[in-house]
């Protein structure tokens, strides 16, 4: 069976990998079928060289990719457009949900701040709420109900 995985080069502390299609029983660093990109994470942001067409010529001919592959074909748009093609969708349809993505990746570092500042003021809100009083007293508690009575 043929896996589209990582292999590990770059020097000590500065890894790059080479996305490769190799046979499951081969090590990480051993030899390949062939060399379909290149990753750099060390960039910011990341560097991805892909060779799109080998790796749909490899996903159509039995390849299965690895969990970090995935993610990474992911982040790039390929999977999207990949699982789309699979489905039997038209080209004007992909293009068209290929390119809501696009939009939403661009607007999503503004959507994720936002999101830290909400959650970081609800924290601030909870703390401020948790606080004691300044005569040493703990803060007010909500209004209890009174637990019915026992017949």
């Amino acid at each position: 069976m043929v896996k589209i995985r990582l292999r590990r080069e770059g020097k000590k502390g500065y890894p790059i990998y080479r996305l490769v299609a190799t046979d499951i029983r081969a090590p990480r660093n051993g030899g390949y079928i062939e060399a379909l990109g290149q990753y750099n994470p060390n960039l910011n942001p990341v560097g991805l060289a892909l060779k799109e067409e080998r790796i749909e010529h490899w996903l159509k001919n039995g390849a299965k990719p690895t969990e970090t592959v995935r993610s990474l074909l992911r982040h790039n748009g390929f999977w999207l457009r990949w699982t789309l093609t699979r489905q039997g969708k038209d080209e004007a349809t992909v293009k068209s949900v290929l390119e809501r993505w696009q939009m939403q990746q661009v607007e999503k570092p503004k959507r994720q701040a936002d999101r830290r500042a909400r959650r970081a003021d609800r924290k601030k809100n909870a703390a401020a709420e948790a606080k004691p009083t300044a005569a040493g007293t703990p803060a007010p508690a909500q209004a209890e109900t009174p637990a019915p009575a026992a017949s």
